[in-house]
């Protein structure tokens, strides 16, 4: 695990971090030629979606990808607040990428309990396993309401031993992935360090193990790097690239046995 997380590490530079990351975009960059639709997780920028939303389109960017606002994780939004983030989404000419869901980003239950389970709350995530499925409509309904085909998953807080729990994982991620599909969006799995799929070659097998079109990768190389893998090329390379649904893009420094969060 880093010593630094990454929201601390952002607070530190404030709205510097979209200019740290792609250093050569400038305030008035329009990125409408991209061939990716580069975005900020808001709640990096601010907690003020207002804010959020003004930083992210002050720097060129056209989608943004929605995980909290106003101390609230995205999925706790009350019908007022969901149409009040429309209005500014719509003001500042922002699309959403995803829903970053924190789907499955829960302990694994008969398991013994994960170090990395947190003591807190992530992210003003407060839900338990027997609230999953309710999560998982929750992202459906936000994703449809939105605009978007995709919402962010995990798989469960990682395990010293996930082997005798991997096909049971497995089946809940294929069971996910079934019921997004019917309404045509997709699940992105994020690699997590703290959880059961943190490198490349954990996602790789995942994938291999679950044959569902609507689960997809939401890759991130400094996620992968913080377990001690060489993201790319090694990494990269074991991935099926046709189910890379999504990308987060930032560096991590190794200095002795730790790992620090760093600009791009």
């Amino acid at each position: 695990m880093c010593p630094l997380s990454r929201r601390a590490f952002l607070s530190t530079i404030g709205t510097t971090a979209i200019a740290s990351a792609f250093p050569q975009l400038s305030r008035a960059t329009d990125l409408a030629h991209s061939p990716f639709r580069i975005a900020v997780i808001n709640d990096e920028i601010s907690q003020d979606f207002d804010r959020a939303c003004g930083v992210a389109a002050e720097f060129g960017m056209k989608w943004i990808e929605l995980r909290g606002m106003w101390n609230k994780n995205v999925l706790d939004l009350d019908a007022h607040e969901i149409s009040e983030s429309k209005r500014l989404l719509k003001k500042h000419g922002l699309r959403v990428t995803d829903i970053a869901s924190p789907l499955f980003k829960v302990d694994w239950p008969g398991a013994p309990k994960s170090k990395f389970s947190p003591k807190q709350d992530q992210f003003n995530a407060h839900f338990g396993f027997d609230q999953q499925d309710e999560i998982l409509e929750k992202s459906i309904e936000l994703a449809k309401t939105f605009g978007t085909d995709r919402m962010r998953c995990f798989d469960f807080w990682r395990l010293d031993d996930p082997k005798p729990h991997r096909a049971e994982i497995n089946e809940k991620l294929r069971k996910a992935a079934q019921r997004a599909g019917k309404d045509g969006l997709l699940l992105v799995l994020e690699n997590e360090a703290a959880c059961n799929t943190g490198t490349g070659k954990e996602a790789a097998e995942v994938l291999m193990a679950v044959q569902h079109p609507a689960l997809m990768l939401n890759w991130d190389p400094g996620n992968a790097a913080t377990l001690g893998e060489t993201p790319y090329p090694d990494g990269y390379n074991l991935l099926p690239k046709n189910r890379i649904g999504h990308c987060h893009c930032k560096n991590a420094v190794k200095t002795g046995d730790k790992y620090d969060w760093a600009p791009v």
